[in-house]
């Protein structure tokens, strides 16, 4: 099934959810979204747990948006500032033209370095455990495909975008590069993924809604359709 993910739910929130609901002693899902994002979130049942593995390479397709001025110690808004522009003249030097040549800078295949609040695992213990202790660790950079990245609406201090990338972009990483080249501090103020692969919003069910459902028979997908 695909489920469109409110805010402040964890991806595993909506996996346990469903296995106690539907009484499911397998369920997964197919690519972990930030508790802040919302949007397509495909969950697997049964034996459809097996396609893990192809579901988690799917391209996504997300919207979202970047606020100028401010940085977080996570890249997101839901992080603590740790830099702030009080002079309305450096955000307001930053224009259309400027965003759009930084974005194309980005398009393409390029190593990425994941973020330190992320759920990537670091001797035992997840990078963002470390980070909530203000530890720093090396990590490792991976190679990550950014099919498209276009500036949707430039409404300062918002900077309204869609990105089309490949699995294990962190979209909050792309906040230092961008603010680096841009030469001002950003976060992601929202994101929303809009697609995975060939499921997308149109056929989504609001997590609200599956709690209607007694049964699974008028929710769930055919398997073959991430094949």
């Amino acid at each position: 099934m695909v489920i469109d993910k409110p805010q402040g739910v964890t991806s595993h929130d909506v996996v346990d959810f469903v296995r106690k609901k539907f009484k499911l002693k397998k369920v997964g899902h197919g690519g972990t979204l930030d508790p802040q994002a919302t949007g397509v979130l495909v969950i697997l049942l049964g034996r459809a747990t097996k396609l893990f593995s192809k579901v988690i390479e799917m391209e996504k397709e997300y919207l979202g948006s970047f606020y100028l001025g401010k940085s977080t110690d996570t890249r997101d808004a839901a992080g603590k500032v740790i830099q702030q522009v009080t002079d309305p003249l450096r955000i307001n030097s930053i224009n259309q033209e400027k965003i759009r040549e930084v974005f194309l800078s980005l398009t393409g295949e390029y190593e990425q370095i994941p973020p330190m609040f992320s759920a990537l695992h670091y001797r035992g213990k997840r990078l963002y455990e470390l980070a909530r202790r203000g530890q720093t660790v090396e990590r490792q950079p991976r190679r990550v495909k950014i099919s498209l990245l276009e500036l949707v609406e430039f409404n300062p201090p918002l900077i309204n975008f869609r990105i089309i990338c490949s699995r294990g972009t962190y979209i909050r990483s792309l906040c230092d590069e961008i603010g680096s080249s841009l030469n001002i501090p950003l976060h992601l103020y929202s994101l929303r993924r809009s697609r995975c692969g060939e499921f997308s919003l149109e056929e989504s069910l609001p997590m609200e809604k599956l709690k209607e459902y007694s049964s699974l028979e008028k929710i769930v997908l055919p398997t073959h359709l991430a094949l």
